[in-house]
């Protein structure tokens, strides 16, 4: 790629090295960045230490949130816009308006009955655009994630990133057909305690939504646990024992019924949190809005 302008030193400013520094204000990580773009650490490493050189001056700080920009870099990001946004254009002729890639966090039951079906068909619209997208059900992080858009449980408390309400959903209690038939039929919270309970395991999540649902149970004779939510499913409706679920993933689910609708019924959140600096690519925009 051809030099840009040259920078304080003199030095002629490679475009290339401005849209790496242009993914690692959006991510945060060296790691992510090179992976992001297709190259590796070392690359992405040598790219900013030129810009820095030719630029003369730090365009990247060190910081517990991992790296930040510096007063210079971000007098640069507008610059490796314009230059993302040139190259946009031309794989717009290629019936593209939107390229590059795309990085997404997400609770595995919202990555699956939302997040799949909403990306798959933008992608079909902008052959260009490559999603990466990573199931985790965590709080947002307060240092950087290395990805472009977390969607969390419950609003995120990071300071340096804006929250966007996506959608709720209520945790519920559901059994099996098959086990109530087998089970007298709880008929008050208390009635809880002599039958198993399946969720998710303690401490695992540390989502104080999630955590709050159990909490106000009594504890079950038994437990099944798991970190993934579609066990819970499965495990409640093989008769397991009673289920706190997703309202959204029990719904439609002709082995479960809904076990004290009027006694529990705990409402939940999906929260997006994106960093300012990814906010600014039109990607970023159009996959927040798709969610």
């Amino acid at each position: 790629m051809a030099s840009y302008a040259p920078g304080s030193s003199g030095l002629q400013i490679a475009p290339e090295d401005l849209l790496t520094l242009l993914a690692v204000a959006r991510l945060g990580k060296f790691t992510a960045a090179a992976h992001s773009l297709g190259l590796n650490h070392t690359t992405v490493s040598r790219r900013i230490a030129a810009l820095e050189k030719a630029y003369g001056d730090r365009v990247l700080v060190a910081s517990p949130d991992g790296w930040e920009l510096s007063a210079a870099g971000r007098q640069l990001l507008p610059i490796a816009e314009d230059i993302e946004a040139a190259l946009g254009r031309i794989d717009a002729h290629s019936n593209s308006a939107l390229s590059g890639t795309i990085r997404l966090a997400c609770p595995q039951a919202f990555a699956l009955e939302y997040a799949v079906p909403a990306l798959t068909t933008l992608q079909a619209q902008h052959p260009g655009l490559q999603i990466e997208l990573i199931t985790a059900t965590q709080r947002a992080r307060q240092y950087r994630s290395g990805v472009d858009i977390e969607i969390v449980v419950g609003r995120p408390d990071a300071p340096r990133s804006i929250a966007k309400h996506i959608r709720d959903y209520r945790l519920q209690l559901y059994a099996s057909q098959h086990y109530i038939s087998s089970h007298p039929m709880p008929q008050t919270l208390d009635d809880l305690a002599d039958h198993r309970t399946v969720y998710y395991i303690e401490n695992s999540l540390r989502v104080d939504d999630l955590d709050e649902a159990a909490d106000v149970l009594p504890r079950g004779a038994g437990f099944f646990r798991s970190t993934s939510v579609h066990a819970h499913v499965l495990a409640t409706s093989h008769g397991a024992g009673i289920g706190i679920l997703p309202d959204f993933l029990a719904h439609g689910n002709s082995h479960l019924v809904q076990v004290l609708p009027e006694l529990f019924s705990k409402k939940v959140s999906y929260w997006a949190s994106v960093r300012h600096e990814s906010l600014r690519n039109v990607g970023v925009r159009k996959v927040l809005e798709s969610l």
